[in-house]
């Protein structure tokens, strides 16, 4: 393959579940590379089980980086990650080795490999504009976000991303939809994508919850609730995290929040689904096939000695 600057970043992508993660380290280990984490839940130190985060020793002594850098209490930031992300494969690059993203989190991936640009904030407009929202509603934001930028009406649903669409136009004078990003990597890049039969991908995703309730999820969140856990905006909405702690609260049995995120971890896929899949870009693979290691080095033009 290419070195240098045209040296390709290699991205592992699909829904939750699929084994990305074990990919990624294989790639990484026949081709000489480092992993780059893409998944935003695993940003967070102590967030281990129910992220399926891979110990030491599942990484098989691969380097990878943008793991356990935040702490439960901070927000993830799409544009930091994104600034942070392409040092790393700089770095990587820079030392000859590839650097292979792995993570399912899908505006991240987007974020380091297309052309992305992140339009600046004022904490003192989104301040106002939530003050507002709390005495106006969020539909009189809304309405006045149609006024402005009718596009971005159209998509955004949330009060959040309103009062973030409204707060960009103030401070930028541009709408918030012209920052959308285009399908246009920054520098070379493959895209591998894993997936695998529903039914196959729901069994596993069920199998892996029960292993994370008996290997202590339930304890992981009690000890990041002790850390602060509840104030995190992004920590406290991850899958597990959310349900387990109205297990703390008293108000779901360990049974049921082992449900309720079955549940939200198979919708959570399916919208994955949906995301990568709209990417004609991504080369997809079956997860299952016992070849699949073999099929993605060809696809990197490189095989398995």
């Amino acid at each position: 393959m290419t070195d240098g600057r045209s040296r390709p970043v290699i991205a592992v992508v699909g829904p939750t579940g699929t084994g990305k993660s074990d990919l990624a380290v294989e790639l990484a280990l026949t081709l000489d590379g480092e992993v780059v984490n893409t998944d935003a839940m695993q940003f967070y130190r102590g967030m281990d089980i129910g992220t399926a985060k891979l110990s030491l020793d599942e990484r098989k002594g691969v380097p990878h980086h943008l793991l356990d850098i935040l702490d439960v209490r901070e927000e993830a930031s799409v544009s930091a990650f994104q600034a942070a992300a392409r040092a790393a494969i700089e770095d990587i690059h820079s030392r000859g080795k590839h650097a292979i993203l792995a993570g399912g989190s899908g505006l991240y991936v987007r974020a380091v490999l297309d052309v992305l640009e992140f339009p600046g904030t004022d904490p003192a407009v989104r301040a106002r504009l939530e003050s507002e929202a709390e005495s106006d509603g969020v539909g009189a934001l809304a309405r006045r976000l149609a006024e402005w930028d009718p596009v971005s009406a159209e998509r955004l649903k949330d009060a959040r991303r309103i009062i973030r669409a409204l707060e960009v136009y103030e401070v930028t004078g541009k709408p918030f939809s012209a920052y959308m990003p285009r399908r246009e990597y920054v520098q070379p890049t493959v895209q591998i994508g894993l997936d695998m039969d529903r039914s196959a991908l729901h069994g596993r995703l069920a199998a892996r919850v029960h292993r994370m309730v008996d290997a202590g999820l339930l304890d992981e969140v009690a000890r990041l609730e002790g850390r602060g856990l509840r104030e995190g905006k992004t920590a406290s909405r991850a899958l597990g995290y959310a349900q387990f702690l109205r297990v703390l609260d008293g108000d779901a049995e360990v049974e049921q929040a082992c449900e309720q995120t079955i549940v939200a971890t198979r919708q959570f896929a399916r919208r994955q689904v949906t995301w990568f899949k709209a990417d004609p870009r991504v080369q997809w693979f079956d997860a299952l096939a016992p070849n699949v290691t073999e099929a993605a080095l060809d696809l990197l033009g490189r095989s398995v000695s």
